[in-house]
C-alpha cells in the first residue's frame, strides 16, 4: 500500500466514510441483481416492467433498471465520498430522492404499468429507511459542536 493511499484513507472524514460506504452497498447490490442465486426468479427479470418477478435476497422486486440505478447511484457515490461537502450532498440529496421513492411506491399500484423499476411493498419500506439514514448520516455527521455550549 502505497504512503499516498494510506495517508487519504486516513484523512476521510466521518462524512465521507458514511458516503463512501453507502456507496459500495449499492454497487454490492446492484452486481447481486445480476447474480442467479441472490436474485430468485431470475429467468423471470425484465429490463423494466411491474410483471418482472425477479427478487434479489427473494424479498425485494427488481429489474435490470432497478439494478442499473442501484449500480449508477453507487458510482455517484464513489465519486462524492472524495470531499466532505460532496460527500454530505450525496447523503442528503440521495436520502431525500429515496423518501421521494418511497411516496411514489406508496401511491402508485404495485400492479401498475406506472411500476416501471419495479417496486413491491419491501422496497418502499427499504426506501423510507435508506432515506431517513441517509438523511440522518448527512446531518449528523456534519453538525458542528459549538463552543462552550457543556455538551
Amino acid at each position: 500500500m502505497s504512503t499516498r493511499t494510506s495517508a487519504t484513507r486516513r484523512a476521510r472524514t466521518p462524512v465521507q466514510q458514511a458516503a463512501l460506504a453507502v456507496a459500495l452497498v449499492f454497487l454490492l447490490v446492484g452486481v447481486l441483481g445480476f447474480v442467479p442465486g441472490a436474485t430468485t426468479d431470475y429467468d423471470t427479470m425484465k429490463f423494466a416492467s411491474h410483471d418482472s418477478g425477479a427478487e434479489l435476497l427473494g424479498i425485494f422486486q427488481i429489474s435490470v433498471l432497478h439494478n442499473l440505478v442501484h449500480l449508477a447511484f453507487g458510482v455517484v457515490g464513489l465519486a462524492m465520498a472524495r470531499s466532505a461537502a460532496t460527500a454530505r450532498t450525496f447523503l442528503l440529496a440521495g436520502g431525500a430522492v429515496y423518501l421521494v421513492l418511497w411516496l411514489y411506491g406508496l401511491l402508485v399500484g404495485h400492479h401498475s404499468s406506472a411500476n416501471f423499476v419495479p417496486l413491491n411493498a419491501a422496497d418502499d419500506w427499504l426506501h423510507f429507511a435508506l432515506g431517513i439514514g441517509m438523511i440522518a448520516l448527512g446531518t449528523l455527521l456534519t453538525r458542528r459542536a459549538t463552543a462552550g455550549s457543556g455538551r
